[in-house]
Formats: C-alpha cells, structure tokens, sequence
C-alpha cells in the first residue's frame, strides 16, 4: 500500500536566508573588492570557528551586554563520557575569536599582527531589512599597534573601500569618532554620569534603569526621544580623560585632518562591546533609516590580557555585508553580476564531442564560457544566450563546424556575426577578450 501523503518542504531558519544567484555574485564581487582594499594595506586572512565556547564572549564582549544577555545563540553540547557538557555559542561577533586564536597559537610572539575576516555571525534579534540573525561581517584586527597611526589606518581603510564602491564619504557616509579614555578615566566619568542618571530618573525609561549601575555609558546611547534632553545634558567623558589619552586623541585627528578626511566629535559614541577604550569610531549613513551604522570599531588594548594572553595594544573594526549592499542597492550602486564571456549555442548535441574541446581550450586560456545543455531550437537557445548577460554568443552550427569554423555574434553592442577558425584557440580567446 503507498502512502500519498504530501511530504512538507522545509524552510530555512526565520531570519537565516539563501543567496541565490545572481544575487551571490553581487556578494562575490563585493568580497573581491574588499580583498584587493585589505591586500593593498597589508592585511592577512584569518578563519577561526563559528563555534565557541560561550565564556569566550562572556568574557570578552561583556556580561551585561545586549549581545550576551539577549541576542546570543548559546547552548550546552551533548555530555561526554565522563558525564561532561561543554556550553558552546555561535560567534556574535569576530573580534574575541581572532584574539582567542592568536593566544592559543602564540601568533603574537614574533610581530605585529595585520588580520582579516569575512564570514557569517549569529545573534538572535528581530529580523529586519540589512539585519538578520545571520548576518555576514568583514572585520579587521591590527594587534600589536600602540599609535595613533594605526587608529587613522583602519579608519582610511574603509574610506578606501568606500570609494572603491562608489560612495562619497561626508555625502553617503559620515564618519564619526569619539575618544573613551582607559579604565581609571572611564571610572571617574561612570561615578559622574552614575549621579547623573539617579537625579534623572523620573525620565528613563524601563532598559536605561537596568542599565544605569551595570553599564552606565550605554544609556547614552538610547534612542527614546523623551530621554535625549537627560542624555544631551549628561557629563561628557572627554571632560575625564587625562593628558595621555588626550595626546592619543588628538594624534588620530591630526592624520585624519593631514589626509583631508572630514569627521565628527560624538560624544556619545561609545558602541557596545566592553572591550574598547581610547578612540571609538562609526561610519554612518542617512540613506537606510534607523540603520544608520556601516562599519564600528575603535581601540581595544585590554582584550588580549583580559581573553589569557600577554598585554598586547590593538585596534580595527567590523562592516555588515547585508547592510552595506542594501546601502548600494539603495544608492544604485548595485554590485554588478557576474557574466560569463561567451555562450555556445549548440544546434545539434551529437556534434558536443567536436565542440568541448574548444570549449575546455577557452576556458584553460581564461575565458568564461557556458554551454548550452539539453537541446533546443535556436531560437531558443539564443535567447538563454541573451539572458546570461554573456557579450558573445558561440554558434556551433552544422555548416560552421563542417567548415572548421565558429560564429562569433556580439550579444550587447552592434556588430555582424564573424566567423573565426574553431580550432585556433588562441586567436579565438582574443578576440572573446579584447573585443
């Protein structure tokens, strides 16, 4: 007896979805050019786990964060023999997986370290437009780096990669910096804007009163219009920092004003990770609404000492891929699709064994080809020609191959259909490329 029950498909996780081409090849041509950009500076891939142990960001971002307290995928993986379970997390983020990975390697030991990352993070919040639960993030991490001269690096750096794209900072994208002292500096300003808070307490709202003894700085950053005027009024931090902290401030402006990069003083600005002191810094946009930040960072020069590791100074910053193509799309800067080169257009398949070997000797010389499968008229073949976005159709026909030859018809510009030796590859290949 069959059972004609309809078996249900399944779909993917709410907030964790496909890339499909030829949307991926958008992705593609975006990471090629953040890789070329980050080459260019000296930077280095790194690929640490998805999976770590949940201390690591306990540890490292901060207990009573959002991302730790709300937001992060934890879980307890199954007992050992022993009777053992290890908590693991999903990577919210890159920056504590780099530094665990330098420590357990001794990476740090021989040099400085310029590194990179591009690979997707977890955190459990309400999916949105540019904002997902999966989400994919390019990061870099310059450990070992003291000065301000690498504070002004990883900032120009993305100044880089936005003119790459085609965006225009002070226009598309602002960039905004603030400056968070160190830890002594830092306590003396939470005592102030801890006294600040409890005078206003009439006017905060159900988070900033949970927040205002466990992470003061964070209550700054409230979006809740009827506590701006506390916030606007509340002490500000650079009126706490010491001559040091100044001198390092004032050295990152000095490059930036040297290079012509226009900025903003927020002092607000304080993001919201634990680990960051000194300078802090956003590039945000008024083109996506509330989702105005496309790439945070700052200095994080206690994380490596805090994570197990010897004190070591350290700086970079992390850009959400969804949301910033979301930012090109918005400004019609989409990312192109790829194409290939050329498409054969095959009339007869009992002819593919004299047509694949010329295929196979364009593609050894570089030329993307695709190939027509599964039949068809020629009508229709030249119509999914004209789809693939391809410049040239090949046109493998009965009465070219008997002549040893391939029709070369141009698909995206004017031009008359040229007939070149099939066999001479080479000459084949450069005219597909130069044409």
């Amino acid at each position: 007896m069959t059972d004609n029950k309809k078996v249900q498909p399944l779909q993917a996780v709410k907030g964790m979805n496909d890339i499909l081409p030829p949307e991926s090849a958008r992705w593609e041509s975006l990471e090629a050019t953040m890789r070329g950009v980050l080459a260019r500076y000296g930077y280095a891939n790194v690929r640490v786990p998805i999976v770590e142990p949940t201390a690591l960001f306990v540890r490292g971002i901060g207990e009573v964060t959002d991302i730790v307290e709300k937001e992060m995928y934890a879980f307890e993986d199954r007992a050992d023999k022993h009777g053992q379970a290890e908590h693991l997390a999903l990577r919210p983020e890159g920056t504590a997986g780099v530094v665990r990975a330098m420590i357990e390697h001794s990476y740090l030991r021989d040099s400085p370290r310029r590194l990179y990352y591009i690979g997707p993070m977890f955190r459990r919040e309400k999916p949105q437009k540019g904002r997902y639960r999966q989400f994919h993030q390019m990061g870099i991490e310059a450990l070992g780096f003291a000065g301000p001269d690498v504070d002004a690096e990883v900032i120009l750096l993305a100044r880089t990669l936005w003119r790459e794209l085609g965006l225009k900072e002070g226009e598309d994208v602002t960039l905004e910096i603030n400056c968070l002292g160190q830890p002594d500096e830092r306590r003396a300003h939470r005592e102030a804007l801890v006294a600040h808070l409890e005078q206003h307490r009439d006017v905060l709202d159900e988070e900033a009163r949970a927040r205002m003894y466990s992470n003061p700085l964070r209550v700054l950053d409230t979006k809740n219009p009827a506590m701006q005027a506390m916030a606007e009024g509340a002490p500000k931090l650079l009126d706490f920092l010491g001559e040091a902290s100044l001198a390092h401030f004032n050295g990152v402006k000095a490059l930036l004003d040297a290079v012509g990069l226009a900025y903003r003083i927020n002092p607000r600005l304080v993001r919201g990770l634990d680990y960051y002191n000194l300078t802090v810094f956003e590039w945000v946009t008024d083109k996506l609404g509330a989702q105005g930040t496309v790439c945070a960072g700052g200095r994080y020069d206690g994380l490596v000492e805090q994570l197990g590791g010897k004190p070591t100074p350290a700086v970079g910053f992390g850009m959400g891929l969804e949301r910033l193509l979301l930012l090109l799309e918005t400004l019609t800067l989409r990312q192109p699709a790829a194409a290939p080169d050329a498409y054969a257009v095959v009339p007869e398949p009992a002819d593919l064994p004299r047509i694949l070997p010329v295929l196979e000797a364009l593609r050894a010389a570089g030329i993307a080809v695709q190939m027509h499968a599964g039949g068809g008229s020629f009508k229709s073949q030249f119509k999914k020609a004209d789809a693939s976005g391809a410049r040239f159709a090949l046109v493998f026909g009965a009465d070219e191959l008997a002549r040893g030859e391939v029709g070369v018809k141009p698909l995206r510009e004017a031009g008359e259909q040229v007939f070149m030796p099939a066999y001479s590859t080479v000459a084949l290949a450069d005219k597909l490329r130069t044409a």
